[in-house]
């Protein structure tokens, strides 16, 4: 990847985040004036019935910036056009559900949206489109990586299965994650900035630009997501980003790595799914509250500190997904 390619790269990182920066500040005012804040769970933590009222649907602002800087990079760039068509598709489209969910929340002013089997079929459908899309401009890709082994584990068009199970599995992860101040944003910096790295060793300029394009956002956005948190991403952002992630991940085909990369997330669902089934079994609670994050934040750690052991997590678990997935 040549230097102009770098400096192109990293100009469209700060296009994106100058643009999430100069919106937010309006978007916040706009969201308060139509009373469109977080509801808040009354079996949550107690600790957070202050954020009540906080304006959500934040998402939007580093949706409209990646999608802008992707614009401009199909200008830039028109002989990779196709590809900047595919991530802006990829940006969208979960985003679309998740500001269904948003809207239906805030209109409702209770903490459920969309209903999970509406939810699910969007994000089916959304999932198999890009598959299709994916098959047509990569043509060979039914086939998942084995790091180590340099092996192509063909499985031919049951990775249209896989996608959907990927993309959509991911995206409600990483919507789990979103659960404390800063957390899935600051989290979510750092997986995205691994596959930058996997994708510069690999000379993808095209997905090298999309990393850093959603990165610079982000960042962006976590000046205003940090705790105290002025606003929140909603499942318009959460949703979108775990879309996203999983999506990089099957392009580059490294879904194995995404695995360790993507870590956080796991543990998160992971730990919803542990305490429902242990629950409905005994009766009894494996955690103080899930997902995890809750766990560590009413066992005395406290937000902020509970947000600074995830992301030293993220860190490392993503340091070992960058090797696993240069094998």
């Amino acid at each position: 990847m040549s230097n102009s390619n770098i400096v192109v790269a990293i100009s469209l990182l700060v296009v994106s985040f100058l643009v999430t920066v100069l919106m937010l500040p309006k978007l916040i005012k706009y969201l308060h004036y139509l009373k469109f804040g977080q509801a808040i769970r009354e079996e949550g933590p107690q600790s957070h019935m202050h954020k009540k009222g906080t304006p959500t649907m934040g998402g939007i602002s580093f949706i409209v910036a990646t999608v802008l800087a992707l614009i401009i990079a199909m200008f830039i760039d028109s002989s990779n056009i196709k590809y900047y068509f595919l991530f802006i598709y990829t940006t969208i489209s979960f985003s679309i559900i998740g500001y269904i969910d948003d809207m239906l929340i805030v209109v409702k002013k209770k903490n459920d949206g969309l209903a999970p089997r509406k939810k699910l079929m969007l994000q089916i459908l959304f999932s198999i489109i890009f598959y299709v899309l994916v098959k047509f401009i990569y043509e060979d890709i039914n086939y998942i990586y084995i790091p180590g082994l340099e092996y192509q584990l063909n499985i031919s068009y049951l990775y249209m299965v896989f996608v959907v199970f990927w993309q959509t599995g991911f995206s409600n992860a990483v919507n789990l994650t979103d659960g404390l101040d800063g957390l899935a944003t600051s989290v979510t910096i750092i997986t995205t900035s691994t596959f930058a790295l996997l994708a510069y060793k690999e000379n993808n300029f095209p997905v090298f630009v999309f990393c850093l394009v959603l990165v610079g956002a982000l960042i962006g956005f976590l000046l205003f997501n940090k705790n105290p948190a002025k606003i929140f991403m909603g499942d318009t952002g959460s949703l979108a980003l775990g879309g996203i992630l999983a999506a990089i991940s099957i392009i580059l085909h490294k879904e194995i790595a995404f695995i360790f990369i993507g870590l956080v997330y796991i543990l998160e669902t992971l730990s919803v799914i542990i305490q429902v089934a242990y629950f409905k079994k005994t009766g009894k609670r494996i955690f103080k509250m899930s997902p995890l994050h809750h766990h560590f934040e009413l066992s005395g750690y406290g937000e902020v500190k509970t947000v600074y052991i995830f992301v030293i997590i993220a860190v490392v678990s993503s340091a070992i997904g960058y090797f696993v997935g240069v094998m």
